[in-house]
């Protein structure tokens, strides 16, 4: 295992930079605000420390893979690719693509779930559920794996289907589903692609499920199943994983993820973050759900919000609390408690955090 820690003053010039506008820009955070996310950079101190240094386990985690040059603060908010939302262009979509389990009511609450953490995490901007669409309207492309013996659906064709499906007011159109995705014909699988430029992206969680890789997925189709070019009926009740607490934290970690890289922002290689990339699962799974304080930063240029309020919406969320909007759509439906034993640790640490914003003695 390798440690890869950076020295304070090289995470300060990342978080603030060198740059006088830049610098001066910093300095409108509150004092409080400002005294958090220095103090964050100094990692494994005494008593609580927010953030921690990145590991790497093995020559197979994403970056011994993908050498990348980090990016700080400055290269963000200079690069030509960042996008901001604006008046115009302020909402985020999400487009649910297939079935997403057994019982719909739940499914719903599932899909409701996710939007409201969205809506939470990029406070400021309105997130928006669109209405579900089966495999079949998208019309795409799909394969039976040849190792994992699963269905797989097309990424490009879905790509183009969300392009035409974007609203006028989209900052950004994100399409999840539980079908695993495959990129091209000579690519085993994909986690997820996106086009940034374009403001689309599109990923499945199939490959969350704790028994996708055994050979007792309930998946896995018949080997001498043979498909035919437009006949989406073998979508019909097709196999997706039960909707638990591990699952629910794993697609919050993806959609959050995803949805930051359509701000221009890179995989994090300061401090351990959800922006981290990652290869495989278990490298997933070693991601926090927060962001270290210089994406922190990059995401707060780009929508304005108050550090300590952006926390207590999460918090709000993990407490198991239901915004107004939520409640009135959910009215009809019979509720299911949401699954958050896996969101112990997240919300122990939000509470930590909240603690240090909140201390009038510092």
């Amino acid at each position: 295992m390798k440690v890869i820690q950076h020295s304070v003053e090289t995470l300060h010039t990342a978080l603030i930079s060198s740059h006088t506008d830049l610098a001066k820009h910093y300095s409108k955070y509150s004092k409080k605000e400002r005294r958090f996310l220095e103090d964050g950079l100094r990692l494994g101190g005494p008593g609580f420390s927010p953030f921690q240094p990145i590991t790497v386990h093995s020559d197979s985690d994403w970056i011994p893979c993908h050498p990348e040059e980090p990016q700080d603060f400055q290269s963000f908010y200079r690069a030509p690719y960042r996008k901001i939302p604006s008046t115009c262009h302020n909402t985020i979509y999400i487009q649910p693509i297939g079935s997403f389990g057994e019982v719909k009511a739940q499914t719903d609450q599932y899909v409701e779930w996710l939007t409201e953490y969205c809506q939470a995490f990029f406070l400021g901007l309105a997130v928006k559920l669109l209405p579900p669409v089966t495999v079949a309207e998208t019309g795409c492309s799909f394969r039976v794996n040849s190792n994992s013996h699963n269905l797989q659906i097309l990424t490009s064709d879905l790509l183009r289907f969300l392009e035409k499906r974007k609203p006028k007011d989209a900052f950004c159109i994100v399409g999840f589903t539980m079908i695993d995705l495959y990129p091209r014909d000579s690519w085993n699988f994909v986690f997820g692609q996106a086009s940034l430029t374009r403001g689309m992206g599109v990923f499945s969680f199939a490959r969350y499920d704790d028994n996708f890789y055994s050979r007792a997925y309930a998946g896995r189709v018949k080997k001498q199943l043979q498909l035919k070019r437009g006949d989406y009926s073998v979508f019909e009740g097709y196999y997706t994983p039960p909707i638990s607490s591990t699952l629910l934290l794993r697609s919050c970690k993806t959609m959050t993820h995803e949805i930051c890289h359509m701000f221009g922002m890179q995989h994090c290689q300061w401090v351990s973050c959800v922006m981290q990339g990652s290869n495989h699962l278990e490298e997933s799974d070693r991601r926090p759900l927060h962001l270290c304080p210089i994406c922190l930063r990059k995401l707060q240029s780009s929508i304005f919000f108050n550090i300590a309020d952006r926390y207590k919406a999460l918090l709000h969320w993990m407490d198991d609390g239901r915004s107004e909007r939520s409640s009135t759509a959910s009215q009809s439906l019979p509720h299911f408690p949401k699954p958050l034993q896996a969101f112990d640790t997240p919300r122990l640490w939000l509470r930590r955090c909240l603690d240090i914003l909140e201390d009038d003695k510092r």
